[in-house]
Parts: C-alpha cells; structure tokens; sequence
C-alpha cells in the first residue's frame, strides 16, 4: 500500500507564486565529431552519459539520493502554472519521476506532453509525516485536480524527485 502510495505522489510538486520569468530554451550544440541529439535544451542540458532507468529509480532510491543521474522518459504533465516541473514515465503504471526546476530558472512548455526527454539532476528523497502527507495530498487535490482524498492517506509518505539542472525535450519521438 505504501508503495502504491508513494507511486502516486511521486509526481507531485509546488510552484512558488509570483511572475513567471521567460527563459528561452535554446537549441543543443553537440561537440564537433558527436551526432546531434535533436530537440530542445533547457539549462545546461545533459552531460551524463549512463542512463538510470525510471524504474531502477524509483525501486532504490536511497541507491541515488545526493547523486547526479540522467533519465529518459515521455513527459506526462508540465506544471500548468509556470512550467517548473515535467513529470516522465517509466515503462510500468504508475511509474512516474518529478523533474522539478527552480521557478524560472527553465520554462517547461505545456506543448511537452507527450514528447520524449533526457533530463539530469540531483535525486532528492524527502519523508512526510502522516499529518503532511495528508497536507500535501490537499494541496495537489486543491492547485492541480490531484484525485486522491486526503482522508485515504494511512501512511507517511515518500517522495522522491530530480532536482533539474538541464533536459533535452525532443518534440515528435
């Protein structure tokens, strides 16, 4: 049950309020003698060769949590309000990783869902108490349409996301 739970908010995230800064993505240059990686970068793109699984993530966390570690995966939602977070899937249900930027440092845009993405960061693991979790849960219920009751909530979450530093988004995979 937890770990259907965690599953569920893995996802989740806030935004700060306030006005949204433009950062404009800009297109990737690859080294000479390197294949271009098509598509769109944010901050400072993807250096990190080895790629780490959705799954593998989300399985062991606490194998990567401080660590730097680049994923792939379609992205699902972009946050409506600010673009500050792009949520990729795994392979299985429910299999779902938070790729959150610090507001307006990178601007993910809503036309993303659905493309694929190469994103890298640092994985961060943050316990909720019970009383929290249930705080959190209201919050996404209330800002994103989140469909989970509060009141369901039995156990202390966990949640587990990537700290972004840069993404390739590639529009049409």
């Amino acid at each position: 049950m937890r770990f259907a739970i965690l599953l569920s908010f893995l996802l989740l995230g806030a935004c700060d309020q306030g006005t949204p800064a433009q950062a404009a993505p800009t297109k990737q240059v690859e080294p000479e003698g390197k294949p271009a990686d098509p598509g769109t970068t944010y901050g400072a793109g993807v250096s990190v060769d080895a790629v780490v699984s959705i799954d593998e993530l989300l399985a062991h966390p606490e194998a990567y949590e401080g660590k730097t570690v680049r994923v792939e995966g379609m992205v699902t939602d972009v946050c409506p309000k600010r673009g500050c977070w792009m949520d990729l899937a795994g392979s299985g249900p429910g299999q779902k990783v938070r790729f959150k930027v610090n507001d307006g440092e990178m601007t993910f845009p809503m036309e993303a869902k659905g493309s694929q993405a190469n994103a890298q960061g640092v994985v961060a693991i943050q316990e909720l108490s019970l009383e929290d979790s249930r705080k959190y849960a209201e919050y996404q219920a209330k800002e994103y349409g989140a469909t989970v009751d509060p009141a369901t909530i039995t156990e202390p979450m966990t949640i587990v996301r990537i700290d972004g530093t840069g993404a390739v988004i590639r529009s049409g995979d």
